[in-house]
């Protein structure tokens, strides 16, 4: 990258961690900041692979410090729909990351490089599979479009700083807030002599175009995205400041453009669709995980199983939850049996009979009935680690590291998964395991220091094993290398 980009990159990040409350500018001045350099791109200034590369640096640094949701079963339900979208898409480069953030307010972002993150608030907010879809589809066409390198590419020299101000301002709006958020990027505007970081009117029709089209090859209602435009202004019709929807303050709504998206989704024939049970299933999930208590909750899916829910049963299932998080286990086994009957074999009640049987002191009947179901599901993520962590909580750690060491090797990027086999590999008494996996944990969440730290008390405790020693020595040659393209300018 020419080193004139490189410095108003290092300006942008500079502009960006002024805006952050305690930020000491002293004890910045000794520091040289420093961005990724990930080369010079073959075709452009953005090419697909330097988008790819920057992406994923970007996403470890924003699992290091945004809230994160780690519900298995919610990734699941979310990568199962996104990849069902993306099949319908232009997206040529389908490698696809996803990250949730424990957000209740309205946003969803793509970041260049097929990063695409959701605020759980989302779930609260689409009251149809179909809405919710609507704006994932959205987020897919502005990638599946380029829209990130496209504009860059126009703003030559400034498009760095531009991308690495939108990058910053997406992790601010996740962790202090939208009105933060907002100033960073207002202030690398101001550097960026007028640059808008804010999608051009162009793109944001486009990606309307484009999305709707995937929404309705996907086999979805595209009426729900008019209707889902429509809710989102109305709820900014009446609101200032930090009120307004992250994800309206980037992508910016009028009465035209749900016009216009109105007018496009008719060309299509409606979609009849019966209510998706796995989105109101995750929507009652994220609603018993946001609520301030579990009686909050409980009291919540109650008053709504009085009423006429949009499904009786996903208000059923969110009573469970919200029972046996509230230390009421009996209740919540009684609510289950209404359920149950339904669809016995159904993942989400499989783990919810499960937690309720660790929380009545039965973690036996826990790891029988999630063993049960793995023979149908050999290696479904949710359930081997629910598996997992009952067989912890049964006391059998040896079987509990087998089991996720084998899972790993399927899935390698889930945090939580490298965070529950360190504790059971320390229970287990392999602690060269332990400081091994807290390395792969550490990594992800882009804290290199730490990982390379924990690689050292491996190799000291390793001894005479050269095979496993090789391994360590090349994952801190990994290291290395990540933080070589972090410090590279």
């Amino acid at each position: 990258m020419p080193p004139l980009i490189v410095n108003c990159c290092r300006y942008a990040l500079l502009a960006l961690l002024l805006c952050l409350p305690g930020f000491n500018f002293a004890e910045a001045a000794n520091e040289d900041l420093k961005i990724p350099n990930l080369g010079e791109s073959s075709t452009s200034l953005f090419s697909a692979d330097y988008e790819y590369e920057l992406g994923r640096m970007w996403l470890r640094g924003f699992r290091g410090q945004a809230p994160l949701v780690t519900d298995p079963l919610l990734y699941g339900y979310l990568e199962n729909l996104v990849f069902e979208l993306v099949q319908h898409s232009e997206l040529q480069d389908r490698r696809i990351e996803l990250v949730i953030v424990d957000n209740p307010t309205i946003n969803a972002f793509a970041v260049p490089g097929g990063v695409i993150g959701v605020h759980n608030g989302l779930f609260n907010y689409a009251v149809t599979e179909d809405e919710f879809a609507t704006v994932m589809a959205h987020e897919i066409a502005h990638i599946s479009q380029r829209h990130f390198s496209r504009r860059m590419e126009q703003a030559q020299e400034q498009g760095p700083m531009q991308l690495a101000a939108l990058l910053a301002g997406v992790l601010l709006a996740a962790t202090v807030g939208s009105d933060a958020g907002l100033a960073a990027m207002t202030t690398a505007q101001g550097l960026a002599q007028d640059a808008q970081l804010r999608y051009s009117r162009a793109n944001e029709a486009e990606a309307d175009r484009v999305g709707l089209r995937t929404l309705y090859n996907a086999g979805m209602d595209p009426y729900a995205a008019p209707q889902m435009f429509e809710r989102m202004y109305a709820a900014t019709r009446y609101s200032q400041g930090d009120r307004i929807p992250e994800f309206l303050r980037t992508h910016p709504l009028s009465e035209k453009r749900i016009a216009d998206t109105r007018a496009r989704a008719m060309q299509y024939p409606k979609q009849i669709r019966s209510v998706s049970l796995d989105y109101q299933l995750m929507r009652a999930r994220v609603a018993v995980q946001s609520a301030q208590t579990p009686e909050e909750a409980v009291a919540q899916f109650r008053s709504a199983a009085e009423g006429d829910p949009i499904s009786a049963e996903a208000t059923a299932y969110g009573l469970v939850l919200a029972l046996t998080a509230a230390g009421r286990p009996d209740e919540a086994a009684l609510t289950l049996d209404s359920v149950w009957s339904v669809n016995s074999d159904r993942i989400e009640y499989v783990m919810a009979a499960a937690d309720i049987a660790l929380a009545r002191g039965k973690p036996d009947r826990a790891v029988a009935g999630l063993e049960r179901r793995l023979e149908l599901s050999p290696g479904n993520h949710p359930l081997t680690m629910a598996y997992a962590n009952a067989l912890h909580q049964a006391g059998s750690p040896h079987l509990a590291e087998a089991v996720l060491l084998e899972q790993s090797r399927r899935v390698n990027d889930d945090p939580g998964l490298w965070y529950l086999l360190a504790e059971v590999q320390g229970l287990a008494g392999n602690i060269v395991g332990l400081h091994q996996s807290r390395a792969e944990y550490f990594i992800l969440v882009n804290a290199l220091d730490a990982a390379e730290a924990q690689l050292g008390y491996a190799q000291q405790l390793v001894g005479n094993d050269f095979t496993r020693a090789s391994l360590i020595n090349e994952r801190v040659r990994d290291i290395k290398e990540m933080r070589a393209a972090m410090d590279r300018s």
